[in-house]
Protein backbone atom coordinates (compact mmCIF):
# COMPACT_ATOMS: atom_id res chain seq x y z
CA UNK A 1 0.00 0.00 0.00
CA UNK A 2 1.53 3.17 -0.96
CA UNK A 3 0.62 6.83 -1.49
CA UNK A 4 1.54 9.14 -4.53
CA UNK A 5 1.80 12.86 -3.68
CA UNK A 6 0.27 14.23 -7.37
CA UNK A 7 -0.56 17.74 -6.66
CA UNK A 8 -0.86 20.43 -4.18
CA UNK A 9 2.54 19.35 -2.80
CA UNK A 10 4.88 22.31 -1.43
CA UNK A 11 2.07 24.49 -3.02
CA UNK A 12 -2.14 25.63 -2.59
CA UNK A 13 -3.65 24.14 -5.73
CA UNK A 14 -3.98 21.27 -7.84
CA UNK A 15 -4.99 19.11 -4.91
CA UNK A 16 -4.63 14.89 -6.16
CA UNK A 17 -3.04 12.30 -4.43
CA UNK A 18 -2.87 9.05 -5.38
CA UNK A 19 -3.32 5.67 -3.08
CA UNK A 20 -2.39 2.30 -4.29
CA UNK A 21 -3.82 -0.76 -2.52
CA UNK A 22 -2.91 -3.95 -4.60
CA UNK A 23 -3.39 -3.79 -8.26
CA UNK A 24 -6.38 -1.12 -7.75
CA UNK A 25 -5.82 3.05 -7.76
CA UNK A 26 -7.81 5.18 -5.66
CA UNK A 27 -7.65 9.67 -6.64
CA UNK A 28 -8.21 11.95 -3.58
CA UNK A 29 -9.26 15.29 -5.40
CA UNK A 30 -8.32 15.84 -9.25
CA UNK A 31 -8.11 19.62 -8.84
CA UNK A 32 -6.80 22.60 -11.04
CA UNK A 33 -3.48 24.48 -10.83
CA UNK A 34 -4.07 28.48 -10.54
CA UNK A 35 -1.27 30.70 -10.59
CA UNK A 36 0.31 31.89 -13.72
CA UNK A 37 -1.43 30.58 -16.73
CA UNK A 38 1.07 29.25 -18.88
CA UNK A 39 2.31 27.55 -16.18
CA UNK A 40 -0.80 26.55 -14.70
CA UNK A 41 -1.89 24.97 -18.17
CA UNK A 42 1.65 22.66 -18.24
CA UNK A 43 0.57 21.03 -14.78
CA UNK A 44 -2.87 20.88 -15.80
CA UNK A 45 -2.66 18.84 -18.84
CA UNK A 46 -0.14 16.74 -17.73
CA UNK A 47 -3.26 14.36 -16.05
CA UNK A 48 -0.63 12.26 -12.99
CA UNK A 49 -2.43 8.94 -13.65
CA UNK A 50 -3.77 7.17 -16.89
CA UNK A 51 -7.76 7.54 -16.80
CA UNK A 52 -8.74 4.45 -17.54
CA UNK A 53 -6.25 2.95 -14.89
CA UNK A 54 -7.93 4.87 -12.05
CA UNK A 55 -10.38 2.55 -10.42
CA UNK A 56 -12.17 5.01 -8.40
CA UNK A 57 -11.75 8.99 -7.30
CA UNK A 58 -13.03 10.02 -3.78
CA UNK A 59 -13.61 13.82 -3.68
CA UNK A 60 -13.27 15.34 -0.04
CA UNK A 61 -15.21 18.93 -1.59
CA UNK A 62 -15.75 20.95 -4.71
CA UNK A 63 -13.62 23.90 -4.42
CA UNK A 64 -11.76 24.21 -7.87
CA UNK A 65 -8.27 23.55 -6.67
CA UNK A 66 -9.89 19.92 -5.59
CA UNK A 67 -12.20 19.24 -8.26
CA UNK A 68 -11.84 21.45 -11.10
CA UNK A 69 -9.80 18.98 -13.36
CA UNK A 70 -12.70 16.12 -12.96
CA UNK A 71 -13.59 16.81 -16.18
CA UNK A 72 -10.86 16.58 -17.99
CA UNK A 73 -10.39 13.43 -16.36
CA UNK A 74 -13.82 11.79 -18.00
CA UNK A 75 -13.14 13.34 -21.00
CA UNK A 76 -9.97 11.67 -21.52
CA UNK A 77 -11.28 8.20 -20.66
CA UNK A 78 -11.64 7.51 -16.84
CA UNK A 79 -15.28 5.79 -16.68
CA UNK A 80 -15.32 5.06 -12.66
CA UNK A 81 -17.21 6.44 -9.89
CA UNK A 82 -16.26 9.94 -8.03
CA UNK A 83 -17.35 9.50 -4.90
CA UNK A 84 -18.33 12.45 -2.67
CA UNK A 85 -21.32 13.96 -0.49
CA UNK A 86 -24.71 14.99 -1.47
CA UNK A 87 -23.57 18.94 -1.11
CA UNK A 88 -20.31 18.79 -3.10
CA UNK A 89 -22.04 16.37 -5.93
CA UNK A 90 -24.59 19.67 -5.88
CA UNK A 91 -22.13 22.37 -5.93
CA UNK A 92 -19.99 20.28 -8.52
CA UNK A 93 -22.85 20.25 -11.08
CA UNK A 94 -22.60 24.15 -10.84
CA UNK A 95 -19.18 24.92 -10.21
CA UNK A 96 -17.36 22.81 -13.05
CA UNK A 97 -19.88 24.22 -15.37
CA UNK A 98 -19.36 28.09 -14.22
CA UNK A 99 -15.14 26.42 -14.72
CA UNK A 100 -15.98 25.31 -18.32
CA UNK A 101 -17.87 28.44 -19.52
CA UNK A 102 -14.93 30.84 -18.22
CA UNK A 103 -12.54 28.65 -19.65
CA UNK A 104 -14.15 29.42 -23.16
CA UNK A 105 -15.21 32.45 -22.57
CA UNK A 106 -11.29 33.79 -21.08
CA UNK A 107 -10.02 31.98 -24.54
CA UNK A 108 -12.75 33.66 -26.83
CA UNK A 109 -11.43 37.57 -25.11
CA UNK A 110 -7.97 36.65 -25.70
CA UNK A 111 -8.50 35.87 -29.38
CA UNK A 112 -10.61 39.17 -29.82
CA UNK A 113 -7.94 41.33 -28.84
CA UNK A 114 -5.21 39.04 -30.96
CA UNK A 115 -3.92 37.38 -28.17
CA UNK A 116 -2.91 33.73 -28.29
CA UNK A 117 -5.24 31.58 -26.29
CA UNK A 118 -5.35 27.92 -25.61
CA UNK A 119 -7.98 25.63 -25.99
CA UNK A 120 -10.08 25.25 -22.56
CA UNK A 121 -9.62 21.75 -20.81
CA UNK A 122 -13.03 20.77 -21.06
CA UNK A 123 -16.69 22.44 -22.28
CA UNK A 124 -19.86 22.77 -20.72
CA UNK A 125 -20.73 19.41 -22.73
CA UNK A 126 -18.45 17.73 -20.81
CA UNK A 127 -19.85 18.43 -17.69
CA UNK A 128 -22.79 15.84 -17.72
CA UNK A 129 -21.21 12.94 -18.56
CA UNK A 130 -19.09 13.61 -15.47
CA UNK A 131 -21.76 14.21 -13.45
CA UNK A 132 -23.72 10.98 -14.23
CA UNK A 133 -20.63 9.32 -12.60
CA UNK A 134 -20.77 11.50 -9.33
CA UNK A 135 -22.58 9.15 -6.19
CA UNK A 136 -23.31 10.84 -3.43
CA UNK A 137 -23.05 9.77 -0.21
CA UNK A 138 -23.92 11.22 3.63
CA UNK A 139 -21.18 11.90 6.25
CA UNK A 140 -20.48 8.84 8.60
CA UNK A 141 -21.36 5.85 6.26
CA UNK A 142 -19.02 3.15 4.55
CA UNK A 143 -19.20 2.56 1.48
CA UNK A 144 -16.33 0.81 -0.79
CA UNK A 145 -14.58 2.52 -3.45
CA UNK A 146 -12.25 -0.50 -4.67
CA UNK A 147 -11.88 -4.00 -3.41
CA UNK A 148 -10.36 -4.11 -0.36
CA UNK A 149 -10.84 -0.31 0.13
CA UNK A 150 -13.70 0.99 2.45
CA UNK A 151 -14.11 4.95 2.64
CA UNK A 152 -16.19 7.44 5.31
CA UNK A 153 -16.53 10.93 5.31
CA UNK A 154 -16.52 13.10 7.85
CA UNK A 155 -17.09 16.93 8.23
CA UNK A 156 -14.48 19.03 7.48
CA UNK A 157 -16.07 21.78 8.25
CA UNK A 158 -14.51 23.61 5.50
CA UNK A 159 -17.34 24.18 2.86
CA UNK A 160 -20.94 23.40 2.60
CA UNK A 161 -20.73 19.12 2.21
CA UNK A 162 -16.65 19.40 2.65
CA UNK A 163 -15.11 16.20 3.87
CA UNK A 164 -12.41 14.38 5.37
CA UNK A 165 -12.08 11.25 3.98
CA UNK A 166 -11.02 8.10 6.04
CA UNK A 167 -9.94 5.14 3.89
CA UNK A 168 -9.82 1.34 5.58
CA UNK A 169 -7.14 -0.19 3.11
CA UNK A 170 -7.18 -4.24 3.33
CA UNK A 171 -4.01 -5.50 1.34
CA UNK A 172 -3.57 -9.74 1.94
CA UNK A 173 -4.16 -9.92 5.89
CA UNK A 174 -3.24 -6.86 7.10
CA UNK A 175 -5.63 -3.24 7.10
CA UNK A 176 -4.61 0.15 7.39
CA UNK A 177 -6.04 3.07 8.07
CA UNK A 178 -4.96 6.41 5.82
CA UNK A 179 -6.83 9.96 7.13
CA UNK A 180 -7.04 12.69 4.30
CA UNK A 181 -7.68 15.46 6.01
CA UNK A 182 -9.20 17.41 2.90
CA UNK A 183 -9.49 21.42 3.87
CA UNK A 184 -9.70 21.26 7.16
CA UNK A 185 -12.09 23.92 8.59
CA UNK A 186 -12.62 26.41 11.42
CA UNK A 187 -14.18 25.64 14.93
CA UNK A 188 -16.91 28.10 14.89
CA UNK A 189 -17.39 29.07 11.54
CA UNK A 190 -20.79 30.27 10.37
CA UNK A 191 -23.43 28.41 8.77
CA UNK A 192 -21.64 25.42 8.85
CA UNK A 193 -20.92 22.70 11.47
CA UNK A 194 -17.28 22.55 13.09
CA UNK A 195 -14.88 19.92 11.80
CA UNK A 196 -15.41 16.40 12.86
CA UNK A 197 -12.22 14.70 13.50
CA UNK A 198 -11.18 11.09 12.74
CA UNK A 199 -10.44 8.59 15.05
CA UNK A 200 -7.21 7.30 14.28
CA UNK A 201 -4.93 6.67 11.38
CA UNK A 202 -1.92 4.77 9.82
CA UNK A 203 -0.61 7.19 7.96
CA UNK A 204 -2.33 10.90 7.33
CA UNK A 205 -2.39 13.64 4.62
CA UNK A 206 -2.86 16.95 6.13
CA UNK A 207 -3.68 20.55 5.04
CA UNK A 208 -1.21 22.95 5.81
CA UNK A 209 -2.48 26.08 4.41
CA UNK A 210 -2.13 28.47 7.51
CA UNK A 211 0.55 26.04 9.10
CA UNK A 212 2.48 29.37 10.38
CA UNK A 213 0.07 31.48 11.43
CA UNK A 214 -2.94 32.27 13.46
CA UNK A 215 -6.26 33.88 12.59
CA UNK A 216 -7.74 36.85 14.27
CA UNK A 217 -10.71 35.70 16.21
CA UNK A 218 -13.80 35.45 13.42
CA UNK A 219 -16.21 36.74 16.02
CA UNK A 220 -14.01 40.10 15.32
CA UNK A 221 -15.05 39.52 11.74
CA UNK A 222 -18.28 41.26 11.96
CA UNK A 223 -16.52 44.43 13.76
CA UNK A 224 -14.04 44.94 11.23
CA UNK A 225 -16.65 44.71 8.07
CA UNK A 226 -18.90 47.38 9.17
CA UNK A 227 -15.99 49.72 9.77
CA UNK A 228 -14.76 49.20 6.38
CA UNK A 229 -18.04 49.37 5.17
CA UNK A 230 -18.85 52.78 7.07
CA UNK A 231 -15.22 54.40 5.79
CA UNK A 232 -16.02 53.37 2.16
CA UNK A 233 -19.21 54.37 2.30
CA UNK A 234 -18.71 58.09 3.89
CA UNK A 235 -15.95 58.27 0.97
CA UNK A 236 -18.56 57.48 -1.72
CA UNK A 237 -17.10 54.77 -2.83
CA UNK A 238 -17.54 50.74 -3.09
CA UNK A 239 -16.34 47.75 -1.84
CA UNK A 240 -15.31 45.79 -4.32
CA UNK A 241 -15.00 42.15 -2.24
CA UNK A 242 -13.52 38.79 -4.11
CA UNK A 243 -14.74 36.16 -2.55
CA UNK A 244 -15.18 32.25 -3.82
CA UNK A 245 -18.78 32.03 -4.63
CA UNK A 246 -18.88 28.89 -2.35
CA UNK A 247 -18.36 29.00 1.43
CA UNK A 248 -17.07 32.63 1.50
CA UNK A 249 -19.81 34.48 -0.79
CA UNK A 250 -22.22 32.92 1.66
CA UNK A 251 -20.67 33.80 4.68
CA UNK A 252 -19.97 37.31 4.00
CA UNK A 253 -24.23 37.68 2.82
CA UNK A 254 -24.54 36.03 6.58
CA UNK A 255 -22.56 39.27 8.47
CA UNK A 256 -23.69 41.64 6.71
CA UNK A 257 -27.11 40.38 6.87
CA UNK A 258 -26.81 40.66 10.51
CA UNK A 259 -25.34 44.29 10.26
CA UNK A 260 -28.40 45.49 8.58
CA UNK A 261 -30.30 43.83 11.39
CA UNK A 262 -28.07 45.58 14.33
CA UNK A 263 -28.41 48.65 11.93
CA UNK A 264 -24.24 48.61 12.41
CA UNK A 265 -23.51 49.23 8.26
CA UNK A 266 -25.55 52.39 6.37
CA UNK A 267 -28.38 51.43 4.05
CA UNK A 268 -26.33 50.91 0.69
CA UNK A 269 -26.80 48.48 -1.93
CA UNK A 270 -25.15 44.71 -1.96
CA UNK A 271 -24.61 43.21 -5.22
CA UNK A 272 -23.92 39.67 -5.33
CA UNK A 273 -22.37 39.65 -8.94
CA UNK A 274 -22.26 36.22 -9.96
CA UNK A 275 -24.32 33.82 -11.59
CA UNK A 276 -22.29 30.93 -9.96
CA UNK A 277 -22.99 32.45 -6.38
CA UNK A 278 -26.91 32.87 -6.94
CA UNK A 279 -26.73 29.01 -7.66
CA UNK A 280 -24.27 28.05 -4.49
CA UNK A 281 -26.76 30.10 -2.89
CA UNK A 282 -29.95 27.85 -3.97
CA UNK A 283 -28.12 24.64 -3.56
CA UNK A 284 -27.01 26.17 0.30
CA UNK A 285 -30.61 25.91 0.75
CA UNK A 286 -31.15 22.52 -0.16
CA UNK A 287 -28.82 21.04 2.45
CA UNK A 288 -29.97 22.66 5.83
CA UNK A 289 -29.17 19.33 7.12
CA UNK A 290 -25.34 20.42 7.14
CA UNK A 291 -26.35 23.57 8.72
CA UNK A 292 -25.03 24.24 12.60
CA UNK A 293 -28.55 24.39 14.55
CA UNK A 294 -26.90 26.22 17.36
CA UNK A 295 -26.28 29.35 15.63
CA UNK A 296 -29.32 32.27 16.77
CA UNK A 297 -29.43 33.56 12.89
CA UNK A 298 -29.97 29.77 11.69
CA UNK A 299 -32.52 29.47 14.48
CA UNK A 300 -34.16 32.98 13.84
CA UNK A 301 -34.04 33.56 9.85
CA UNK A 302 -36.17 31.63 7.61
CA UNK A 303 -34.36 32.77 5.05
CA UNK A 304 -30.31 33.50 5.74
CA UNK A 305 -29.25 34.78 2.12
CA UNK A 306 -32.16 37.16 1.20
CA UNK A 307 -32.72 40.49 2.42
CA UNK A 308 -34.03 44.38 1.28
CA UNK A 309 -30.75 45.23 0.57
CA UNK A 310 -29.07 42.61 -0.84
CA UNK A 311 -29.53 42.07 -4.99
CA UNK A 312 -28.12 38.56 -7.07
CA UNK A 313 -27.22 39.87 -10.85
CA UNK A 314 -27.15 36.99 -13.15
CA UNK A 315 -26.96 39.41 -16.56
CA UNK A 316 -23.92 40.40 -17.89
CA UNK A 317 -25.98 43.21 -18.57
CA UNK A 318 -26.71 44.28 -15.25
CA UNK A 319 -23.10 43.36 -14.32
CA UNK A 320 -21.53 46.17 -16.65
CA UNK A 321 -24.61 48.41 -15.47
CA UNK A 322 -22.94 48.40 -12.03
CA UNK A 323 -19.52 50.09 -13.35
CA UNK A 324 -21.74 52.85 -14.34
CA UNK A 325 -24.15 53.64 -11.34
CA UNK A 326 -23.10 55.83 -8.72
CA UNK A 327 -23.00 56.18 -5.18
CA UNK A 328 -21.12 53.52 -2.18
CA UNK A 329 -22.40 49.98 -2.50
CA UNK A 330 -20.71 47.03 -2.22
CA UNK A 331 -20.17 44.47 -4.75
CA UNK A 332 -19.18 40.55 -3.99
CA UNK A 333 -17.98 38.61 -7.20
CA UNK A 334 -16.00 35.68 -8.40
CA UNK A 335 -13.36 34.55 -8.35
CA UNK A 336 -12.15 34.58 -5.04
CA UNK A 337 -7.72 35.18 -6.28
CA UNK A 338 -8.95 37.71 -8.75
CA UNK A 339 -8.27 35.07 -11.49
CA UNK A 340 -11.24 35.12 -13.56
CA UNK A 341 -15.05 36.22 -13.32
CA UNK A 342 -16.68 39.56 -13.35
CA UNK A 343 -14.39 40.38 -10.19
CA UNK A 344 -11.58 41.30 -12.83
CA UNK A 345 -13.56 43.35 -14.44
CA UNK A 346 -14.43 45.14 -11.73
CA UNK A 347 -11.52 45.45 -10.23
CA UNK A 348 -9.95 46.84 -13.81
CA UNK A 349 -12.98 49.60 -13.79
CA UNK A 350 -12.43 50.39 -9.84
CA UNK A 351 -8.74 50.07 -8.54
CA UNK A 352 -7.51 53.46 -9.63
CA UNK A 353 -10.19 55.55 -7.79
CA UNK A 354 -8.64 56.18 -4.13
CA UNK A 355 -12.40 56.23 -3.02
CA UNK A 356 -12.69 52.89 -3.57
CA UNK A 357 -11.66 49.92 -0.93
CA UNK A 358 -10.82 45.90 -2.53
CA UNK A 359 -11.46 43.81 0.35
CA UNK A 360 -9.47 40.51 0.49
CA UNK A 361 -11.10 37.77 2.69
CA UNK A 362 -9.62 34.54 1.97
CA UNK A 363 -6.10 32.98 1.03
CA UNK A 364 -4.20 34.46 -2.21
CA UNK A 365 -1.99 31.88 -3.84
CA UNK A 366 1.70 33.08 -5.36
CA UNK A 367 1.62 34.76 -8.90
CA UNK A 368 -2.31 35.52 -8.92
CA UNK A 369 -3.72 38.88 -9.49
CA UNK A 370 -5.00 38.61 -5.74
CA UNK A 371 -1.63 38.43 -3.99
CA UNK A 372 -0.33 41.09 -6.28
CA UNK A 373 -3.01 43.01 -4.62
CA UNK A 374 -2.34 42.17 -1.58
CA UNK A 375 1.33 43.02 -1.92
CA UNK A 376 -0.38 46.33 -2.37
CA UNK A 377 2.01 46.96 -5.82
CA UNK A 378 1.52 50.19 -7.26
CA UNK A 379 0.71 48.60 -10.82
CA UNK A 380 -1.17 45.75 -11.53
CA UNK A 381 -1.93 44.16 -14.64
CA UNK A 382 -5.18 43.21 -15.39
CA UNK A 383 -6.71 41.74 -18.79
CA UNK A 384 -2.94 42.25 -20.07
CA UNK A 385 -3.20 46.22 -19.30
CA UNK A 386 -0.85 47.77 -16.28
CA UNK A 387 -3.38 50.02 -14.36
CA UNK A 388 -2.58 52.06 -11.10
CA UNK A 389 -3.94 50.61 -7.36
CA UNK A 390 -5.09 53.22 -6.31
CA UNK A 391 -8.17 52.38 -4.06
CA UNK A 392 -7.52 51.49 -0.09
CA UNK A 393 -6.86 47.28 0.23
CA UNK A 394 -7.67 45.73 3.19
CA UNK A 395 -7.18 41.73 4.11
CA UNK A 396 -9.31 40.31 6.65
CA UNK A 397 -7.34 36.80 6.90
CA UNK A 398 -10.38 36.11 9.84
CA UNK A 399 -12.90 35.05 7.12
CA UNK A 400 -10.87 31.91 6.47
CA UNK A 401 -12.32 29.32 5.97
CA UNK A 402 -8.87 27.05 6.40
CA UNK A 403 -8.04 26.33 9.74
CA UNK A 404 -5.08 28.06 11.29
CA UNK A 405 -1.69 26.52 13.30
CA UNK A 406 -4.00 26.16 16.56
CA UNK A 407 -6.70 24.22 14.96
CA UNK A 408 -4.47 22.30 12.85
CA UNK A 409 -2.92 21.15 16.21
CA UNK A 410 -6.09 20.28 17.38
CA UNK A 411 -7.18 18.14 14.95
CA UNK A 412 -4.13 16.03 14.33
CA UNK A 413 -4.01 15.79 17.95
CA UNK A 414 -7.98 13.90 17.95
CA UNK A 415 -6.67 12.22 14.82
CA UNK A 416 -3.81 10.55 17.02
CA UNK A 417 -5.46 9.84 20.47
CA UNK A 418 -5.98 6.26 20.47
CA UNK A 419 -3.11 5.24 18.05
CA UNK A 420 0.39 5.77 17.83
CA UNK A 421 1.65 8.99 16.43
CA UNK A 422 1.14 8.05 12.76
CA UNK A 423 3.68 9.95 9.55
CA UNK A 424 2.27 13.09 8.92
CA UNK A 425 2.57 14.39 5.16
CA UNK A 426 1.86 17.77 4.57
CA UNK A 427 0.27 19.05 1.39
CA UNK A 428 -1.57 21.42 0.30
CA UNK A 429 0.35 24.74 1.87
CA UNK A 430 3.33 26.61 0.85
CA UNK A 431 7.02 26.33 1.80
CA UNK A 432 7.11 28.53 4.69
CA UNK A 433 3.72 27.55 6.15
CA UNK A 434 4.73 24.25 5.64
CA UNK A 435 8.07 24.50 7.15
CA UNK A 436 7.49 25.72 10.16
CA UNK A 437 4.02 23.56 10.93
CA UNK A 438 6.51 20.47 10.27
CA UNK A 439 9.17 22.12 12.77
CA UNK A 440 6.16 22.60 15.75
CA UNK A 441 4.66 18.92 14.90
CA UNK A 442 8.18 17.50 15.14
CA UNK A 443 8.54 18.89 18.65
CA UNK A 444 4.90 17.46 19.75
CA UNK A 445 6.15 14.26 18.72
CA UNK A 446 5.16 13.67 15.27
CA UNK A 447 6.80 12.43 11.95
CA UNK A 448 6.02 15.21 9.70
CA UNK A 449 7.28 15.75 6.45
CA UNK A 450 6.99 17.99 3.44
CA UNK A 451 6.62 15.85 0.04
CA UNK A 452 7.77 17.07 -3.15
CA UNK A 453 4.94 16.31 -6.10
CA UNK A 454 5.83 13.00 -7.87
CA UNK A 455 7.06 11.36 -4.27
CA UNK A 456 5.66 8.10 -2.60
CA UNK A 457 5.23 6.60 0.92
CA UNK A 458 4.54 3.43 1.94
CA UNK A 459 1.77 2.72 4.65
Amino acid sequence: MHVTFSGAAREVTGSCHLVTVGEHTIALDCGLYQGRRAESREKNIKLPIDPERLSSIVLSHAHIDHAGRLPFLTRNGYSGTIWATAATRDLCGIMLADSAHIQEKDAEFLRRRGQEAAEPLYGEKDIGPMMQKMVGEPYGRIFQVAPGVRATFLDAGHILGSASVVLDCTEGSTTRRLVFSGDIGRWGLPIIRDPQVPNGADCVIMESTYGDREHPPFTDMRERLSAIVKDAAARGGRVLIPAFAVGRVQELVYDLHALVREQAIPAIPIYIDSPLAVDATTVFGMHPEVFDRTEDMVQRVQDLFRFDLVHYTRDVAESKALNTQRGPMIIIAASGMCEAGRIVHHIANGAADPRNTILIVGFQAEHTLGRRIVEKRPMIKVFGDELPLRARVEVLNGYSAHADRRELHKWIDGVNTERTKAPVYLVHGEPPAQESLASQLAERGYRASIPARGDRADF
